[in-house]
């Protein structure tokens, strides 16, 4: 799996020749033509997200973090501390897979993803600034080396990330895809719920605010990684394994579903081990059926989060609206036009 190569003069643009990787690419961005139109609607969709942390009040989630149980503001520090690490390592290896896709119009949402990634970072420190005390700052930036269950969570998707820089094979490439969907699609949910639980009892409304904005830009990147796998299925049907699909899924749910227990278990009002278990392997059924694969786990069709939806209602600016239960940006839509960026 050779990486592109930066100046190319001998390469062929040519919409038939086209591919997301493998492609003999120029590298040039001739955005008047382009193959998969899929990439059109989403790059407005993933434009129209743009947002800014610090126009998000936080003052009022101060006073309420010191009024949290001493159980909700551990799940607070510990899903933030998860979620910081998730969204670093995502803004350091996106260039990596971008290096090896040969189709600009994809190109160019994954240079988008990149900074998206690094806005939620800062959005990060913006939360551990305002609202927690300063001696326990450090703290969550380096929860993830002290805790037994964070490190192992971490370490599954990081050895995945770090196996293909180490040797930039087909099979490793294609872990590194499917573990992008998974981190994307599946790792960031309970976490997402926990905040939205505490906003629907009037506390930390700042903070879930910003999880709306964040989720709403993470929705747009399941359905760029998931239109990348059906790309890479159509010119080269082998080139993922479904059993591996089916064994990476299978450890990331028994780890998401460690990992809440271990953060929140049964002590927070609104989670219990039954809706953990019951939300995460619904949701990778659903993620699945995305795919065009078969649900792993029987009898999880419900999810028992649903009364959660109007508050991750993310419709905001740009008339972009995502449904975070579904998995889906309402406002992308297949285009059967072969014309460029313009007609937008």
């Amino acid at each position: 799996m050779d990486r592109k190569k930066l100046f190319n003069p001998s390469g062929d643009d040519t919409l038939s020749a086209r591919k997301i990787i493998k492609g003999n690419s120029t590298n040039l961005f001739n955005l008047n033509n382009v193959r998969f139109q899929w990439a059109n609607h989403l790059y407005r969709t993933m434009m129209a997200n743009f947002w800014i942390p610090e126009k998000v009040d936080l003052t009022k989630d101060k006073n309420d973090y010191e009024n949290l149980t001493l159980p909700e503001r551990e799940a607070y520090d510990g899903i933030l501390s998860f979620l910081i690490f998730l969204d670093s390592i995502q803004t350091n290896n996106i260039p990596n897979i971008s290096d090896h896709v040969t189709a600009p119009e994809v190109n160019l949402l994954l240079a988008i993803q990149t900074f998206q990634e690094s806005i939620h970072s800062q959005s990060y420190q913006y939360i551990i600034e305002s609202i927690l005390p300063k001696q326990s700052r450090d703290l969550i930036y380096d929860k993830w080396r002290d805790d037994k269950i964070l490190f192992e969570r971490n370490s599954f998707i990081a050895k995945i990330y770090q196996d293909f820089i180490d040797e930039e094979s087909d099979e490793n490439f294609a872990k590194v895809i499917i573990a992008n969907y998974l981190l994307e699609s599946l790792y960031f949910y309970n976490g997402f719920n926990f905040f939205y639980l505490l906003a629907s009892r009037n506390k930390m409304v700042g903070t879930s605010d910003i999880i709306r904005l964040i989720n709403r830009d993470e929705l747009s990147h399941v359905v760029l990684f998931r239109s990348i796998v059906k790309e890479i299925k159509n010119d080269y049907p082998e080139f993922f394994s479904t059993e591996t699909i089916y064994s990476m899924f299978n450890t990331a749910v028994e780890q998401e579903i460690s990992w809440t227990e271990h953060i929140i278990g049964n002590r927070v009002l609104g989670i219990t081990s039954q809706t953990t278990e019951g939300y995460t392997k619904w949701l990778a059924n659903e993620r699945l059926k995305s795919l065009g694969l078969e649900p792993l786990y029987s009898g999880f069709n419900k999810n028992p989060y649903k009364h959660l939806e109007r508050f991750a209602d993310t419709e905001g600016e740009g008339n972009v609206k995502s449904n975070f239960f579904e998995g889906t940006v309402t406002s992308y839509n297949m285009s059967s036009s072969i014309d460029g960026w313009e007609d937008f």
